[in-house]
């Protein structure tokens, strides 16, 4: 019987791949090795291989013997040496299109949160206290604010759609999407030091490769509008974590929305845990009960067409065959 690996997962069950699976006869074996001998073992004679984080490097894929696709639970697939795969030329696949919503919601949630304060003024009320929990100069209005996007793919448009009702000022810099596309939306496109010296609200939705990662440092923190704020929902090391704590410290950030971090989980003794001008989030933004299931459904789903030698939907390495 052909075999289906899944390196890792923080479902509570994998019922809903087993039963995909187990209907076109395939078995399903799973772990929770993130690396290490372990994780070589359990992908070495699978024929594919599906991971949620588990770190799929290139001696891990050189363990696998068998493996027709590699399939990322999610989006990004930061975590797989792409290269590797593709001089073994096995495909790997990404799920690209289940969380937009859940993803661009979070964003609007995240941008209102911290322009109207909603947290500090929570907690505020929580303790017994009334009034403003924070100086009035924090309470901003969107429509007064000029947001940058840096990214302007599924995810990016969403949110510039959902900032639209709010009539602020939207700046996008993406390279590979065309200025007319961009206008098209109602935004605006500029470079990367346009957007950084003239947002108030900076919000990243790109993913990371060489080019990006880092990209909010300690010098483009420095280029930002003095109390601007930073927005992250994408991945964690598009932004250089220790460079942000100083900006929130110094104030040159005013605050920040994080649903993911460099690293993660964040550290207990992290200061991005404990600041006020923080609002935090366990990596969670895609999640929802449909979103969740679309995802599941579609990883296992992929790995079934690999094994009956049908086309694949979503290869992001240049692999077909």
């Amino acid at each position: 019987m052909p075999v289906v690996a899944v390196t890792d997962y923080t479902f509570p069950s994998l019922e809903i791949e087993e039963a995909i699976l187990r209907a076109a006869g395939i078995e399903l074996r799973a772990g929770n090795d993130k690396g290490g001998a372990a994780l070589k073992a359990l992908v070495t004679d699978a024929e594919a291989v599906i991971a949620q984080f588990a770190a799929i490097s290139e001696d891990v894929i050189e363990s696998m013997r068998r493996a027709r696709v590699i399939v990322r639970y999610g989006i990004g697939v930061d975590n797989i040496d792409l290269q590797a795969a593709r001089a073994r030329g096995i495909p790997v696949c990404n799920v690209p299109d289940y969380c937009i919503d859940e993803v661009a919601d979070h964003a609007l949630a995240f941008i209102l949160g911290v322009t109207r304060q909603v947290v500090p003024n929570t907690l505020f009320v929580r303790e017994g206290k009334w009034g403003l929990a924070t100086p009035i100069d924090r309470l901003r209005t969107l429509r007064d604010q000029a947001v940058g996007l840096v990214g302007f793919g599924r995810i990016g448009r969403e949110v510039a759609s959902r900032l639209a009702p709010f009539k602020c000022r939207r700046f996008v810099h993406d390279t590979l999407v065309p200025s007319d596309t961009v206008r098209a939306a109602g935004c605006e496109p500029v470079a990367l030091d346009a957007l950084l010296a003239e947002s108030d609200i900076v919000t990243l939705h790109c993913p990371s490769t060489p080019q990006t990662k880092k990209l909010l440092n300690a010098d483009t923190l420095g280029r930002m509008r003095r109390g601007a704020v930073v927005v992250n929902l994408a991945r964690g090391d598009l932004i250089d974590t220790p460079a942000l704590v100083a900006a929130l410290e110094s104030g040159q950030v005013s605050a920040a929305a994080l649903d993911v971090c460099d690293p993660e989980p964040i550290p207990a003794d992290s200061p991005l845990r404990s600041l006020p001008n923080v609002i935090a989030a366990s990596h969670i933004a895609s999640a929802s009960p449909k979103a969740v299931r679309t995802l599941r459904e579609t990883a296992a789903t992929i790995a079934v067409r690999a094994l009956r030698g049908e086309p694949l939907p979503n290869v992001v390495n240049g692999v077909t065959r």
